[in-house]
């Protein structure tokens, strides 16, 4: 799965993306060193000390709208007081999901997480066994359902509000919901509870599906949906589930070839959705169908090296596809074609210059080009 956030860009929900900068994620994504606990929303990656004023009654900054309140969460979890410790699972570090209470020490983890270990992680006695917890669980799903989905109507606009007589105005936080989920999913994936990512992806995915309803041509929700997408395929491949991992790759492929090639962080995903398809279709034995996907990749990255050739990653990643659609050539009995994309690839990297401050690419350059030298040798 990759690391990357796919609302670390978004502009449709405002705010920061929450999963920016967590170190512990490969150094791309995932919440912000958790500074949400300390007074930093996880959802929204602001302090909002002014907020707070503002729902206490107190709102006398310039051109704040009186009927304009911070969306709340119906269990009192707000930007102040976030904090997810009795609801989250300490193996998994993310929400708990099918909650699971130890026999006889009763601490509680996910089934996923906990089924792992022979002693409670947490306090080291033995488990003699592992029951449901199914009050805790129905609160964490209460909390995931009610939180942030207070959203101000595309019609309407207005919505009663909780307790009083007044019309209020709800702030629109979906986006800010769904890159929550995306965090939380991303800590479980991480930490091998592949079924709890799977769940908060679908939500997240069901979360922009319906906002796509009401609006089909927005670039940021295609992006956002099809990074989801691919998220879910990668679940339902390490689980086993080719068919269901191409269906939600092919899926994310469509919709990220409907946004312009000018984001490279986008044409990568896109190419290696294709990939992925290509590699399980390989898998299976459908070599045909496998370089049918490569080949789509491998247009993809053409495309984008011709309009950013000095960008040393999309060549790498144009070598990796032409070694990939040479190897299906190969199999196919096309050693003509094969030997034609390896030595293409191999000029490619060739070429490529780097720097000192670019010793990863230099080490996947040094790993492609490996790979090329090996198979022409096998010619």
């Amino acid at each position: 799965m990759s690391s990357l956030c796919p609302f670390a860009g978004a502009t449709a929900g405002g705010g920061v993306c929450p999963v920016k900068s967590d170190k512990s994620s490969a150094g791309v994504c995932p919440a912000k060193s958790d500074k949400s606990i300390s007074g930093v929303c996880p959802v929204t990656g602001k302090d909002h000390g002014s907020d707070h004023k503002e729902s206490t009654g107190h709102a006398e900054d310039k051109g704040t709208d009186p009927r304009m309140v911070p969306a709340k969460c119906p269990f009192g979890y707000d930007s102040n007081t976030f904090k997810l410790g009795p609801l989250s699972c300490i193996i998994c570090q993310a929400l708990l999901h099918e909650s699971s209470k130890c026999k006889p020490c009763a601490h509680k983890f996910c089934k996923a997480c906990v089924s792992r270990f022979k002693d409670c992680p947490l306090c080291g006695a033995d488990i003699e066994g592992i029951e449901p917890d199914t009050e805790l669980q129905t609160l964490v799903d209460r909390f995931i359902d009610g939180h942030a989905r207070i959203k101000r109507s595309h019609a309407a606009g207005d919505v009663e509000a909780a307790g009083g007589n007044n019309k209020v105005i709800y702030e629109d936080v979906s986006m800010e919901r769904g890159a929550f989920l995306v965090q939380q999913a991303m800590r479980a994936f991480r930490a091998q509870n592949i079924e709890s990512a799977k769940s908060r992806l679908t939500m997240c995915a069901d979360d922009i599906r319906e906002e796509l309803k009401s609006s089909e041509d927005n670039l940021d929700l295609c992006s956002q949906l099809g990074a989801v997408l691919g998220m879910l395929g990668d679940c339902c491949r390490t689980l086993g589930d080719a068919p269901s991992a191409i269906t939600y790759y092919e899926e994310s492929a469509e919709f990220l070839s409907k946004l312009p090639t000018k984001d490279l962080e986008l044409v990568h995903t896109l190419s290696v959705s294709l990939n992925k398809i290509g590699d399980l279709r390989y898998y299976d034995g459908d070599l045909q169908s496998a370089r049918n996907y490569y080949a789509r990749s491998l247009d993809v990255r053409r495309n984008a090296v011709k309009e950013h050739s000095t960008v040393a990653s999309q060549v790498i990643d144009l070598a990796t596809s032409l070694a990939k659609v040479a190897d299906v050539d190969r199999n196919l009995g096309n050693e003509s074609a094969a030997v034609e994309g390896f030595e293409e690839a191999i000029q490619c990297l060739e070429k490529l210059k780097l720097d000192s401050k670019q010793a990863n690419l230099e080490q996947r350059r040094f790993s492609v080009l490996d790979f090329l030298h090996n198979q022409l040798a096998d010619k």
